[in-house]
């Protein structure tokens, strides 16, 4: 488990990151304020995934070499980054569609909920994913590298 510290500054550092890299691809789309929706999102959904990545990597890489350290760092950051955002993302999406759902807790409402869920995941990993290039993956590489540097 990573001391507060190390994990609230972390996360702060790590979803600005995320944020940033998502402002520099949307700087000139749509309106200012659904730019400031999607850095949002990309900051809280950073924020969010960066003590869970760092705690899954201490776990897989606990008593290995450095590089080990670094792969396990790379894949968790990574991963749970793109799980709370694209999960953050999906909800969204989800509550924008709920309006035209079925009643709560129907048959049709669990299938419309799952679809609905899919597509928004879909949609994340197609459009979604490219804004964390090439800030987003410059930072990743730093944050395994210092994570592979803090476990010698």
């Amino acid at each position: 488990m990573p001391a507060l510290r190390t994990a609230v500054l972390g996360a702060l550092l790590w979803g600005l990151a995320m944020a940033a890299s998502a402002f520099v691809n949307l700087y000139y789309w749509e309106t200012p304020d659904r730019i400031r929706f999607v850095v949002l999102l990309y900051f809280i959904g950073g924020a969010l995934a960066f003590p869970v990545g760092l705690t899954l990597a201490r776990l897989v890489s606990r008593g290995r070499y450095w590089e080990t350290a670094l792969a396990a760092a790379f894949v968790c950051i990574l991963g749970a980054t793109l799980a709370f955002t694209g999960g953050l993302f999906a909800l969204q999406y989800r509550s924008y569609y709920a309006e035209w759902h079925a009643p709560a807790f129907t048959l049709t409402w669990a299938f419309e909920f799952v679809f609905t869920m899919l597509t928004a995941l879909y949609q994340f990993v197609v459009l979604g994913v490219r804004l964390y290039f090439p800030l987003g993956f410059a930072a990743l590489v730093a944050a395994s590298i210092w994570f592979a540097r803090q476990r010698r």
